[in-house]
């Protein structure tokens, strides 16, 4: 039988999704397996104002395995327990969106039920009492698990903020350390074989050709190889999410580290903060249909919360993803494949299931179709799953304060989306299905957030006496307040643990 095994890869680009792929195949496959070059340029810069993730994160590090605080401490990074929404619902507004679930399930029926069967009584205003994250991120606390038995504190999922710049230098030593070549340079040219179109080598600027049977592009939004060589095509989500601009800017620390990324809707868009060790990282991200350059920076700047340290950089995009994300021997990662705006941290975690999609289905030298539709068919469900559940934060609200939200407000909607908005309205039931990212305690945190309301509640709940519904919720959100309580701030953990220096000098 004929050997057709990948003997070789080049990876184009690095940052984070270079870096992640890079690391992935250094750990998965090794060296003994095939040669792995990476190919960057300190030329090009990274967009790397993606710093935060969500609690998958934590299953890629388990992957590597990597140790945690080392991580940690190296990229500065911090701990989140979900996201902190102002002004989305309406002006003035606040929810948040935690990590982990509400509560405990009842009599087979689900929590969400118990709740909003008293909540439509009057009787249980705020969800955030019986979240566990959502209660010590309003009080600065933050811990990992333990075996606490039957304890909200057994279970406490978590991700990271982090630099993103020095993220991609920490998977830089830990792939270059097991073997994967960086190779220095600017391509200039992309070869494809004349008799099929697969990409042969790419040709750097010093005139060197780099050969390999697999190209992974990592090149960003460019799409060197996916879409100038390849062709691939992009569709264009804007209609959906008309946001196509983001300011970005560090400012200095404030005085205690929130372990929660905050977002805050703006007149046409929104702004981020994400507290790091050594600053925080604040964007605006808005449309320039409805918003100038100038004014965005105005915003953006008169809302940070200490002195900015650089000037503001404007990042251009376009939401979408492109039509094929895999072509012949060629697989695109990163904002190479497509782009959904970092309203839900989403874009590591599509770097991070790419690489999972590609390790399962990874070929030979015969590039079989049927894998290479399957895995085409597969990432764009999960692309398409997370930009309806960035729409609904856009759709479900009541502001009409400026002709931005009125747009997003009245815009017609993908019909999935649709129907689980129907769904909710109906009896308030939100549900996961085909192990879509996003579990029904997300899609009913953000529709409870955004003011959607339900007619009634899940008509199964009354299995439960009325007083006993009261007594069983009061017990838990006393546990939950309780174990609040317990934890030790999030600054104070990070300086036990996995502080920077500069963070534990200043301490």
């Amino acid at each position: 039988m004929t050997d057709q095994r990948i003997r070789s890869v080049v990876i184009v680009g690095g940052g984070t999704a270079g870096w992640m792929a890079a690391a992935t195949l250094a750990k998965i496959l090794t060296t003994r397996y095939c040669d792995v070059t990476l190919i960057e340029s300190d030329e090009i810069g990274i967009i790397g104002v993606g710093e935060a993730t969500i609690p998958q994160m934590a299953t890629f590090n388990r992957m590597l395995e990597l140790d945690e605080d080392d991580f940690v401490r190296e990229t500065k990074g911090t701990f989140k327990l979900g996201i902190e929404f102002h002004n989305w619902g309406r002006q003035g507004h606040r929810y948040f969106h935690p990590f982990g679930s509400y509560g405990l399930n009842m009599e087979g029926v689900s929590f969400h039920a118990h709740w909003l069967r008293l909540h439509q009584l009057g009787e249980a205003p705020r969800l955030d009492e019986w979240s566990l994250p959502a209660l010590a991120s309003e009080r600065g606390k933050f811990m990992r698990p333990f075996d606490a038995g039957n304890s909200p504190l057994s279970q406490i999922a978590y991700a990271y903020h982090f630099d993103a710049g020095l993220y991609a230098r920490y998977l830089r030593r830990y792939a270059e350390g097991r073997g994967i070549v960086r190779r220095e340079g600017k391509i200039v040219e992309v070869n494809l074989r004349s008799e099929d179109g697969f990409v042969e080598s790419v040709t750097l600027e010093n005139g060197d050709k780099v050969e390999a049977d697999f190209f992974i592009d990592c090149s960003g939004f460019r799409g060197l190889i996916i879409e100038q060589a390849l062709k691939a095509g992009y569709e264009d989500w804007s209609h959906y999410l008309p946001c196509n601009r983001a300011i970005a800017v560090p400012c200095e620390s404030a005085p205690e580290i929130t372990p929660y990324t905050r977002s805050t809707a703006r007149k046409a868009g929104w702004q981020w903060r994400i507290p790091l060790q050594h600053r925080i990282g604040n964007g605006h991200v808005f449309s320039s249909d409805f918003m100038s350059d100038d004014e965005a920076i105005d915003t953006l700047m008169n809302n940070l919360d200490g002195k900015p340290l650089a000037d503001p950089r404007i990042v251009p995009f376009k939401t979408g993803r492109r039509r094929q994300f895999w072509i012949r021997n060629c697989v695109a990662l990163g904002l190479a494949a497509g782009f959904l705006e970092p309203l839900e941290s989403t874009s590591i975690w599509l770097v991070q299931s790419g690489l999972s999609r590609l390790m399962t289905m990874f070929p030979d030298r015969t590039f079989q179709q049927a894998d290479i539709d399957r895995f085409n068919r597969i990432v764009l469900n999960e692309y398409e799953i997370v930009r309806e559940f960035l729409i609904l934060h856009y759709k479900a609200t009541e502001r009409d304060d400026s002709p931005f939200w009125d747009y997003c407000r009245n815009m017609a909607i993908p019909d999935r989306l649709a129907e689980k908005i129907r769904v909710f309205e109906a009896y308030g039931r939100t549900f996961r299905e085909n192990d879509e990212l996003f579990n029904d305690t997300s899609w009913f945190a953000v529709m409870i957030g955004q003011l959607m309301k339900a007619r009634t509640y899940d008509p199964v709940a009354d299995i439960m006496p009325l007083e006993e519904t009261r007594r069983r919720l009061k017990h838990i959100a006393d546990t939950v307040h309780n174990s609040a309580e317990y934890m030790p701030t999030h600054k104070q953990f990070i300086l036990e643990n996995c502080a920077a220096p500069e963070l534990a000098a200043a301490a």
